[in-house]
């Protein structure tokens, strides 16, 4: 019976991640993106996209694309942050394009497990998903590795508690873009299930 990540590729509206080939980046103004990071960016996320605090999402290595959308969305309010609304006031398009290069071109870093049993259940998840809950594996539209695609974040080495808050905010719906998906897959994690992908996903390189 085709899944409902098969029915979106038929579709149209996903590509497999295994057949999704890495694009060259755009020529953008780094200068401008620089200093963008510096007066706007680097509190919270730090100047090469690490983040300060296990609460904010780390932007390094994530895919150019991915993060235009989201700063394009944030400054609209289809994504809803009274923090982020301000942070991209008075950005253009070229600014959120460079900025979404900029993060892209630094280099991501993963964490350590501490808990290996936590981890192995989240493993299983990220891999396998729940048959008996209708959990759909991550990997199936991340990847193997949880790289994404140009469309889909990259989830490897991304903080767990970040994760944990997102997924969290997918059931409840306070993510209010990209969401007919995921809260689709959030709404039938326990949390256990939610608290054991996220550690596993910081541990991806």
């Amino acid at each position: 019976m085709p899944t409902l990540h098969h029915a979106l590729i038929l579709a149209g509206l996903l590509a497999p991640a295994a057949l999704v080939q890495a694009a060259d980046l755009p020529d953008v103004d780094l200068t401008r993106a620089t200093q963008i990071v510096a007066e706007r960016c680097s509190l919270c996320h730090g100047m090469d996209g690490e983040s300060s605090t296990v609460n904010h999402p780390k932007l390094a290595g994530q895919h150019y694309q991915y993060i235009a959308k989201q700063l394009a969305d944030f400054q609209s309010g289809k994504r809803a942050s009274d923090t982020m609304g301000s942070m991209v006031a008075g950005l253009t398009a070229d600014d959120m394009l460079a900025l979404g290069v900029y993060f892209e071109k630094k280099p991501a870093r993963s964490r350590r497990a501490l808990d290996e049993g936590l981890n192995a259940v989240g493993k299983f998840i990220f891999d396998r998903g729940n048959e008996y809950s209708g959990v759909a594996a991550c990997s199936s539209c991340h990847g193997e590795k949880g790289y994404g695609t140009d469309k889909l974040p990259r989830l490897a080495g991304q903080n767990a508690r970040y994760l944990e808050t997102q997924l969290e905010s997918f059931n409840s719906r306070a993510r209010t873009n990209d969401n007919a998906i995921m809260h689709t897959i959030a709404s039938k994690l326990t949390e256990l299930e939610t608290k054991a992908v996220s550690v596993y996903i910081s541990t991806l390189e």
